[in-house]
C-alpha cells in the first residue's frame, strides 16, 4: 500500500494528471524518493505516444513543438519556473541575502526571462537535433549492425521508434537528475524543496540510479546509459552553481536540474546517433 501511495503521489506531484494527492502521500513519496525516476519513465511512455503520432503526421519543426507541448502538458511549468527564479537570483548583485531574496520573490526579472527563453530554446534545439540525427541513424540501420542498442536492435530502429525510446530515456533522466541534486544538496530554505532534499538519502539515490540504469540500458543500450550519466552530471553542475550563488539548494534548484537533465539527455542522444550514423567510433559505445 505504501509503495502504491508513493507512486501515485509521485504522479500527482510531478505531473498534471489528476490522481489526487494528500500530505500523507507527499510524506510517503519523500520517504521513497527513488520513485522519481519511476514516475519519470511512466510519464515518458505517455510522451512517447505523442511523439510517435507526431512523427507519423507532421513535419520536423512541428513535431518538435508537439513533443515539447506534450512534455509541458504533462509536467506543466513548475520546473521551468524554477529556472526563472534561479536565473533571477543569479543575476542579482550584492550579498547572499539579496540573491536569496531575488530567488524567492514573485517578480520576473530580466535574468529570469532570459533563463526561461534559453531553457526553451535549448530544449527545442536538443530535440530538433535528435530528430535529425535519429533520422540519419534510422536510415543507416546502425542499430541493426551492432548488438548494443537495447530495444532498438529489436524494433528495427525506425525514426518513430528511435524518438519514442529517446523521449522515455530523457524524461527518466530528468527525474534522476532531480533525485541526484536532492541527494547531494543541502537546503537553505524550508518548504517542499527541503522535504525533497531530506528525502534524498543515499539509499534512495542508489535504488533510483540502479532502476534508471537498467531501464535506460534496456531501451537504448549504452547510448541510453551515457545520456543518463550526462544528465546526472548536469544536475551536479546545477548544484555547484546553486551552492556558489545561494550557499545551498532549494526547490527552484531542484526544478532547474529537471530541465537541465532533460536537455542534457536529448543533446547527448543527438550527438551519439549523429556520430554513429556518420560512421563514428562505435567501439566507444560498446
Amino acid at each position: 500500500m505504501t509503495l502504491w501511495l508513493s507512486f501515485k503521489s509521485g504522479i500527482g506531484f510531478l505531473s498534471t494528471i489528476p490522481v489526487g494527492i494528500s500530505m500523507e502521500g507527499i510524506e510517503a513519496l519523500m520517504r521513497k524518493l527513488y520513485f522519481y525516476p519511476v514516475v519519470g519513465s511512466f510519464l515518458g511512455v505517455l510522451m512517447a505516444v505523442g511523439a510517435v503520432i507526431a512523427e507519423m503526421f507532421f513535419p520536423s519543426p512541428m513535431t518538435v513543438i508537439l513533443i515539447m507541448g506534450s512534455i509541458y502538458q504533462l509536467t506543466w511549468f513548475n520546473h521551468l519556473d524554477g529556472v526563472a527564479d534561479m536565473a533571477d537570483g543569479m543575476t542579482a548583485h550584492g550579498s547572499l541575502e539579496k540573491k536569496r531574496k531575488a530567488l524567492k520573490d514573485t517578480i520576473l526579472g530580466v535574468g529570469g526571462a532570459a533563463g526561461t527563453v534559453f531553457a526553451l530554446l535549448g530544449l527545442f534545439a536538443a530535440i530538433y537535433s535528435l530528430e535529425n540525427a535519429a533520422s540519419l541513424f534510422a536510415e543507416a540501420g546502425a542499430a541493426l549492425s551492432y548488438p548494443f542498442f537495447g530495444l532498438l536492435s529489436v524494433t528495427g530502429a525506425g525514426l518513430p521508434a528511435v524518438m519514442a525510446l529517446s523521449v522515455i530515456v530523457a524524461e527518466l533522466s530528468a527525474k534522476q537528475a532531480m533525485l541526484t541534486i536532492a541527494t547531494f544538496g543541502k537546503s537553505f530554505h524550508e518548504g517542499l524543496g527541503s522535504m525533497t532534499i531530506d528525502g534524498g538519502t543515499h539509499k534512495n539515490f542508489t535504488i533510483g540510479l540502479v532502476y534508471s540504469l537498467i531501464i535506460a540500458g534496456l531501451l537504448l543500450g549504452a547510448s541510453g546509459i551515457i545520456a543518463l550519466i550526462v544528465s546526472v552530471l548536469a544536475a551536479l553542475y546545477v548544484l555547484r552553481t546553486s551552492n556558489r550563488h545561494f550557499g545551498g539548494l532549494n526547490g527552484d534548484g531542484i526544478g532547474t536540474s529537471n530541465e537541465a537533465g532533460r536537455i542534457a539527455a536529448y543533446a547527448s542522444l543527438a550527438l551519439i546517433f549523429f556520430t554513429i550514423a556518420h560512421g563514428g567510433f562505435i567501439w566507444t559505445l560498446l
